[in-house]
C-alpha cells in the first residue's frame, strides 16, 4: 500500500510517499461521509508499536486514516514551488 502527500509550499517543498509493507488492516473514518478519502490537510501523525509491527495514524481536519502494518517506508520527493507560493 502507498500513501502519496502533496506539499504545501508555505511549510514543504517536497512531497512524502509513504510505502506500506504487509498490511493487515487500514480504516478511513472521514468526519463527513461526503468526503471519501479526501480527508484535508494532516494535522498530526503518530507512529506506534502493534502486535503487526507498527500503527500509522494520520490526523487531517476532516478525518484520520489508520493503518496497521509490519514496516513502513517514508520518502521525500522533490517538486516545484514557485517563489510566488
Amino acid at each position: 500500500m502507498e500513501i502519496e502527500f502533496q506539499h504545501n509550499c508555505w511549510k514543504h517543498d517536497q512531497d512524502l510517499v509513504i510505502r506500506y509493507v504487509g498490511v493487515s488492516s487500514f480504516v478511513i473514518d472521514p468526519a463527513a461521509e461526503d468526503r471519501g478519502t479526501d480527508l484535508g490537510a494532516v494535522i498530526l501523525d503518530e507512529i506506534l508499536p502493534h502486535r503487526e509491527g507498527c500503527s500509522h495514524e494520520i490526523a487531517c481536519w476532516d478525518g484520520t486514516l489508520t493503518i496497521a502494518c509490519r514496516d513502513l517506508q517514508a520518502t521525500w520527493t522533490e517538486t516545484a514551488c514557485s517563489s510566488k507560493s
